[in-house]
């Protein structure tokens, strides 16, 4: 790949948001609003998409997709020594906290609805 200045600048981005999650509470507090933004977003999808009963099959279908894809994503890593050291890791696991908060945000309104 070239070295443009796009490239320097995602690249400068990308390492200083790593220096900066180093912090565990930083970390902590990005992986709590993933998770509430996933049930916030389960909230969402499920009235949005209940609203109109006709496209329940295909987001149905979409979102496990989805979340299957984000799974394999996020578990397909062994341990975190086989991470390279310019890859993100904290980009994966807040990542994982949307789709965990999803999947409960989801289970919360088939529960309010009682279906």
């Amino acid at each position: 790949m070239q070295n443009t200045r796009f490239n320097r600048l995602v690249e400068d981005v990308t390492d200083q948001a790593t220096r900066w999650l180093k912090n565990p509470w930083r970390r902590l507090s990005f992986l709590v609003i993933g998770l509430l933004f996933g049930i916030f977003l389960a909230l969402v999808v499920s009235t949005t998409a209940g609203q109109t009963a006709e496209i329940d099959v295909v987001v149905a279908s979409f979102l496990v997709i989805t979340v299957e894809l984000m799974s394999w994503v996020t578990y397909r890593r062994r341990s975190p020594a086989d991470i390279p050291p310019s890859r993100p890791y904290w980009l994966v696991d807040i990542l994982n906290a949307l789709k965990i908060g999803f999947i409960y945000g989801m289970f919360i309104q088939a529960q309010l609805l009682g279906s």
